[in-house]
């Protein structure tokens, strides 16, 4: 891979100067990169002299793979801005815990390395999409997807909600909870996690629904396979409730209409490396491979 496009969160404090550095990085191995002129502004002067200063919608037209400066959350917003170009994902970690984002700075040079040599894999994650079905209809005049998880909850967060889920048709439970999550196996250690959700490995074909704080202990975590549709009606009185998609509010759901939630035909592509498995990541990042004393 010779080009490479630069995805910055630039709230992070050290996101510039770590991107001019890999610009410096990537120019000894011979390699070229762009970034959204908006960011390519803020850059110095010696940096802006490598950078090709690209609008997003173009870059496929000028990236072989995207590089994401931040944490996972960057590497969300990365994933929705370029699901149509199924552009490969490289994530380097400025954030916490970094599941998505693995790379850190100091790991620039052997994975930039790793896009030279070839010594990598590309990972295809699963995603769900969801339409709004009102008054039996469904209105998919806009398509709305999520990598990690899709949320609903109160609009008003001082009320506990009601939500009644089917699957293919057939009811299975009615949640009185602050919120319901419908997770994919790369969710499950965000959101869902810290509501009690299972950890699932993401060659797993399935999604996990899991209540936030629910009002009975016999409403637990659920995971179903990933080729059924889920269909979430809130109760009567509910009022305005909230559809959340990796974080984001994405739509208010109005009282009487559902939400049909479904695997998506498209795929998020990360960039991992060869030699760590999906259970190194979890050892280091949960701290599983420390003793007690440590």
């Amino acid at each position: 891979m010779k080009q490479i496009g630069l995805f910055v969160n630039t709230t992070k404090p050290d996101a510039i100067a770590c991107t001019e550095l890999a610009a410096r990085i990537l120019r000894s191995k011979g390699m070229e990169c762009c970034a959204e002129p908006d960011v390519v502004a803020r850059f110095t002067p010696e940096a802006r002299a490598i950078i090709k200063a690209v609008e997003y919608n173009d870059f496929d037209k000028h990236a072989d793979i995207i590089v994401s400066f931040g944490g996972d959350g960057t590497m969300l917003a990365a994933a929705k801005q370029f699901l149509a170009s199924e552009l490969p994902i490289m994530g380097v970690n400025l954030g916490r815990l970094g599941f998505l984002a693995e790379f850190s700075v100091a790991e620039l040079e052997e994975g930039f390395t790793a896009l030279q040599t070839g010594d990598y894999i590309i990972e295809d994650r699963v995603i769900l999409e969801t339409s709004i079905k009102l008054d039996g209809q469904d209105n998919l005049s806009e398509m709305m997807y999520a990598l990690n998880d899709f949320v609903l909850h109160k609009k008003d967060f001082a009320r506990m909600m009601t939500i009644a889920a089917t699957i293919d048709g057939v009811p299975v439970a009615e949640y009185h909870a602050d919120g319901l999550i419908i997770s994919t196996p790369t969710g499950s250690t965000a959101y869902s996690l810290s509501s009690g959700g299972p950890i699932i490995a993401p060659t797993c074909a399935v999604i996990a629904l899991t209540p936030v704080s629910p009002h009975s202990l016999t409403m637990r975590p659920l995971v179903a396979p990933d080729s059924v549709e889920i269909v979430l009606t809130p109760g009567a009185g509910s009022g305005a409730t909230s559809l959340v998609a990796d974080g984001q509010t994405v739509s208010i759901i109005e009282e009487g209409a559902s939400v049909v939630i479904r695997k998506s035909e498209r795929v998020v592509k990360l960039l991992k490396r060869v030699q760590n498995s999906y259970y190194d990541l979890l050892k280091n990042k949960l701290l599983w491979s420390l003793h007690a004393k440590q």
